[in-house]
């Protein structure tokens, strides 16, 4: 019988999801080495190569391997069954949460608001991981996450998400330029980001003022700064715009802004942990408290 624990398990999930063992290592907390070494001593145990490399040098499963990252995912299920049950009985029990979002939704809206959910959860440790990617919730690269639509990758059951707010968008340029507002070239979003509504709004005004556009940016942050700056006009989401020093919002006639849906993901095993409802719960209040302002 093959002497094999859990934690040899992870790094073989982490090597199939990563392609490479520095990958693995970052999601492992470790180095390449380490995992390196991990893999060579438990291939050795096994008898057999579990990875191997492909002609674009990532490392991918053999069919050995294959078997092995199948059954850690199943392991890795039930140890997240038995977490969850565990913490779900225990009232008390809170930890670490790893919630990803847009850098600026993070930035601006999040961190402000933190003070309370922590001064009320003084067991909660919060990882606020400020990605424009969408990271991925069942590989557990995160435990909850905010995104600007509906998922469509929800036909699994692993992931649960509800609408938790719509957010309105609005023009605003710099403050004391609003006069002039109209003479102003639009900030638009790079050519990566176009596929997106508010993203194809800027560039379809931009395409009617016959202006060129002098900046191009691929996060909203850098939108914002930009028109701080006075280098044109921006659309932002109300909620984030609001309240940032040297903006002013300007009238935007019949041009009708988008808005977008605010979705809330989370991991369907953790839904119901202390932890998990606490954070969930600040964020409805997060974004009541600026619906109501």
């Amino acid at each position: 019988m093959h002497d094999i624990d859990w934690d040899d398990l992870r790094h073989v999930l982490a090597l199939a999801r990563g392609g490479s063992f520095a990958a693995a290592g970052r999601a492992l907390g470790t180095d390449a080495t380490t995992v390196g070494r991990r893999l060579r001593i438990l291939e050795k145990r096994l008898g057999t190569t579990l990875f191997a490399r492909n002609t674009g040098g990532t490392l991918s499963p053999t069919s050995t391997g294959e078997i092995a990252v199948a059954k850690a995912e199943a392991m890795e299920a039930e140890v997240m069954a038995l977490s969850s049950a565990l913490d779900a009985a225990d009232p008390m029990a809170l930890g670490k949460v790893r919630l990803t979002a847009a850098p600026s939704f993070i930035s601006r809206l999040l961190v402000p608001s933190l003070p309370s959910l922590l001064a009320q959860h003084s067991g909660l440790q919060l990882e606020l991981i400020g990605d424009p990617r969408n990271l991925n919730l069942t590989r557990r690269e995160a435990d909850m996450a905010l995104r600007l639509a509906r998922p469509a990758d929800m036909t699994n059951g692993k992931v649960v998400a509800r609408r938790i707010a719509t957010l309105d968008y609005a023009i605003y340029v710099a403050t004391g330029k609003e006069r002039h507002a109209e003479d102003l070239p639009w900030i638009i979003y790079e050519e990566a980001m176009a596929h997106l509504p508010h993203a194809r709004w800027i560039t379809t005004q931009a395409e009617k003022s016959g202006c060129s556009s002098p900046l191009a940016v691929n996060d909203a942050e850098a939108l914002l700064q930009a028109a701080v700056a006075g280098l044109g006009r921006a659309l932002l989401p109300k909620i984030m715009a609001e309240n940032a020093g040297g903006l002013c919002r300007v009238e935007s006639g019949d041009r009708n802004p988008p808005a977008r849906e605010m979705w809330l993901l989370i991991h369907a095993e953790l839904r119901q942990l202390v932890r998990i409802r606490a954070v969930s719960d600040w964020l409805d209040s997060v974004f009541k408290l600026h619906r109501e302002q």
